[in-house]
């Protein structure tokens, strides 16, 4: 078979891979046979398709793929699948190597030899993301990706859908687990955003196992983006692609196995170029491997997405009812809290404490220290008062005032926490507050309790002002 001829018969970048298959049925060289002129000067001259991340390099027929490329092990499984297994494939895809996005094809072709078997592979490459090529999938493919999208779209309960979403994936990839994971990178922290556990088997939840497996499993995370190595996902099937994992990551390979981890897909969840999360499945039915790679390609991208659309709102609403300085709830949280209280018709509390705490001092700090320094005095305040108040809630009431509501206490309790407020006003040289609170266990209305407790505290700050006139507000 002249595969030159063949190969040149194509418009688009093309060339002939070739597998090497052992007598046990794994595989050894997986090589660039022949190229065309197009696929050859993707190697040779990046610069003629403007792609500049392409590799400049010497194109040297029947060499192995990794001349030109890092090893890959979806781009292996691929060539398996078509050339030794006679089955088409197509994917649009973005490598995290590279800026652009690659719609590849692979079709078989026959062998005259006993060991060595081949097939096309074609890609065309776009710089964005074309939204006809992605959705240009097998049936099966798109209805999994629509339901997802549709259920996603559709909900006012972000939290409850995605637990459905990772239920449905999981059984989808035949798997015995199936998690999303948020990342932050910046702090160097993970969450479990939602699991799924195959019924019958007895898995602890992955947050309880992660917990009580790991210091901080994000130490394992970190080292996931090396171990894709510029890929799409990472799909560990068997013993062989188990020995690849070994060599890159040998910490969480052992890991994995001795939590008796056979087989693993791992997406990133990309969005803008930052990784939000991965989704992972764990022990999944590997005979259906070639779909479930083609669902989660896609469905990840939508799932990042919806993601990252939650996160940015939960941003907005934290925006709308955290002070952004001191870190507890500002005004607008707290007016919010107070007509709760007032048009609530249901069982109320049996006790409403209301403590107003007002930071004395603070403009003579700014006045002769700067405003940098009176920004850490509220900080110093804020930290104080929810340290006392731990379990109740805490909000910025004005410039330089405190505000905490707490239910279900006792008034001994409550002297005891108003006490230690004071100590701290005494003992700590910075903070000082002037305070005045209210107990109330009869029909705890919650602005008869902060009218009493402003009063009280008005007259704790003239108190102050009397015994430090050096320190009294100067308008």
């Amino acid at each position: 078979m002249d595969l030159q001829a063949l190969v040149d018969s194509f418009e688009p970048m093309t060339c002939i891979m070739s597998v090497e298959v052992f007598p046990d049925g794994s595989y050894g060289n997986i090589r660039i046979v022949v190229g065309n002129k197009a696929y050859v000067n993707s190697i040779e001259n990046p610069d003629v398709i403007c792609f500049s991340e392409m590799l400049d390099n010497k194109f040297v027929p029947d060499s192995p793929y990794e001349r030109y490329i890092p090893k890959d092990l979806n781009f292996e499984n691929a060539c398996y699948n078509s050339a030794v297994l006679k089955k088409s494939f197509h994917t649009y895809i973005h490598p995290e190597r590279y800026s652009f996005w690659v719609d590849m094809y692979m079709m078989p072709l026959a062998s005259d030899k006993e060991n060595i078997y081949y097939c096309t592979y074609s890609q065309e490459l776009t710089p964005e993301a074309n939204t006809k090529r992605m959705s240009n999938v097998d049936a099966t493919v798109s209805v999994s990706v629509l339901e997802t999208c549709i259920k996603l779209r559709g909900t006012a309960d972000f939290k409850h859908t995605i637990d459905d979403v990772i239920s449905d994936i999981r059984e989808m990839c035949g798997a015995q687990v199936c998690c999303i994971l948020l990342t932050d990178f910046k702090e160097r922290k993970c969450s479990v955003l939602c699991d799924s556990s195959a019924p019958g088997l007895g898995l602890l939840p992955v947050s309880e196992y992660l917990n009580a497996h790991y210091t901080n499993f994000f130490d394992i995370v970190a080292t996931w983006k090396d171990t894709i190595a510029g890929s799409t996902c990472l799909i560990i099937q068997n013993e062989n692609d188990m020995e690849v994992l070994r060599e890159r990551n040998p910490v969480w390979c052992e890991s994995m196995q001795a939590s008796g981890i056979q087989s693993i897909v791992l997406y990133p969840l990309l969005y803008n170029d930052e990784t939000l999360g991965y989704i992972w499945a764990i022990n999944f039915d590997t005979e259906n491997t070639v779909r479930i790679r083609a669902t989660l390609e896609i469905t990840s991208y939508f799932v990042a997405s919806e993601i990252a659309n939650y996160q940015l709102l939960e941003q907005l609403e934290t925006m709308s009812t955290v002070d952004m300085l001191t870190d507890v709830y500002n005004r607008n949280a707290m007016n919010k809290r107070i007509d709760e209280l007032m048009q609530d018709s249901g069982s109320k509390p049996d006790s409403l404490a209301v403590v107003f705490a007002d930071l004395n001092g603070l403009k003579q700090v700014n006045d002769n220290d700067g405003h940098v320094a009176g920004d850490m005095l509220l900080k110093d305040a804020a930290g104080i008062f929810k340290k006392v108040f731990f379990d109740g809630e805490i909000y910025r009431a004005g410039g330089d005032e405190f505000m905490a509501i707490v239910t279900d206490i006792s008034e001994e309790e409550l002297e005891k926490r108003i006490e230690k407020l004071k100590k701290y006003s005494e003992t700590d040289g910075n903070v000082s507050f002037s305070l005045g609170y209210c107990y109330d266990a009869s029909d705890c209305n919650i602005r008869k309790a902060m009218s009493i407790a402003d009063k009280s505290m008005y007259k704790n700050k003239q108190q102050f002002y009397e015994n430090h006139p050096d320190r009294r507000r100067q308008n």
